[in-house]
Formats: C-alpha cells, sequence, structure tokens
C-alpha cells in the first residue's frame, strides 16, 4: 500500500513556516504477487505445442522358414532422388540383362511425383513404391517424398538403398 511520510522537525526558530516535505513510499509487494499469480496461472493453463509427427507402419519380420517375396515389376514403381534437389521415376524394375527402363524427370511440386504416384494408383491399385535416395540427396527432399506417399494414401511403399545401376541409369539418362 501507498503510504506518505512526514518528518517531523522540532521546534526552532522562528520565522516564515514553510510546507512540510512529505515523501512516498510505494509498497510493491502486492504487485508482484499478484504477476507471479498470473504467470503461474497462464503457464499452468497453456497447452504447449505438440511435435508433428508421421505415423509409419512396419511390416511384421518374416519368420525364419518362410521364403522371401519376389515384388512383381508390374506391381513396382521407383523414385530416384539425386543430389541437387532432382527427382526422377520410372515404372518396372531394373533388373541386369532386361531392357533399360525409360527414367522420367519430375519435380517435388504438386503437378510433379504427386501427379505421378496418383495416376500410377489409379492404373494400378496394388502398386508398391520403391523410395531410393542417393547419397547426396537432401533429408527435406526425402521428407517431401514421405509427405507425397501420405497426401497419395500409398499403401505399400519402401525405402530401399539406391543401387549402382541407378545410379547408372540417373549419368547414362543426360538429365
Amino acid at each position: 500500500m501507498a503510504e506518505i511520510q512526514q518528518q517531523d522537525k522540532g521546534g526552532g526558530k522562528g520565522g516564515k513556516k514553510r510546507a512540510k516535505k512529505m515523501s512516498t513510499k510505494i509498497d510493491m509487494t502486492p504487485m508482484v504477487d499478484l504477476a507471479f499469480l498470473l504467470l503461474t496461472f497462464f503457464m499452468l493453463t497453456t497447452t504447449f505445442a505438440k511435435p508433428t509427427v508421421m505415423q509409419m507402419t512396419m511390416p511384421v519380420p518374416p519368420k525364419k522358414d518362410d521364403p522371401p517375396q519376389e515384388l512383381p515389376a508390374s506391381n513396382a514403381f521407383t523414385i530416384l532422388m539425386d543430389e541437387g534437389n532432382k527427382v526422377y521415376y520410372y515404372e518396372g524394375l531394373l533388373k541386369e540383362g532386361e531392357a533399360k527402363p525409360e527414367l522420367i524427370p519430375t519435380s517435388y511440386a504438386a503437378d510433379g511425383i504427386r501427379k505421378a504416384l496418383l495416376e500410377r494408383k489409379r492404373r494400378d491399385p496394388k502398386t508398391v513404391v520403391l523410395i531410393k535416395p542417393a547419397d547426396k540427396s537432401n533429408y527435406k527432399n526425402m521428407v517431401d517424398i514421405l509427405d507425397e506417399m501420405n497426401i497419395t494414401d500409398q499403401k505399400k511403399y519402401a525405402l530401399v538403398k539406391i543401387s549402382k545401376a541407378d545410379e547408372d541409369l540417373i549419368k547414362t539418362s543426360g538429365k
């Protein structure tokens, strides 16, 4: 609370009477208490930003005596990610001794890889997307491709190590 303190000076010589000087003292304790109460209230009632994460379902590990399942080339759709924000795709699988598939350059935009994924899914709902990032591709592009898998509602996709044949296909395409 505010107080006014008066200073009383003892008797003195007569003469002019001057107005007494009064000093004020303000007690800040209640205001500090109120500030801490408000701070505590807002801290306890605030919801903090929750991290956004992508839900990924991992396959069940195969049993030891189960033979590995081969992916039919007709169901495969391969995405190759290269350095410099470049992305390519081709349909099917790249196998030794067979004709090389047509490598198509595209972009990460909605009219690029998303359009290709939606078209492929419309033609073949059993499509399995193989995502092959090159060693020099960046993390942001990997997140962009995983976002495209969610946006296009791809049920089956896999992150696969890029093969030497895929790297050679990018180099020979000249794109």
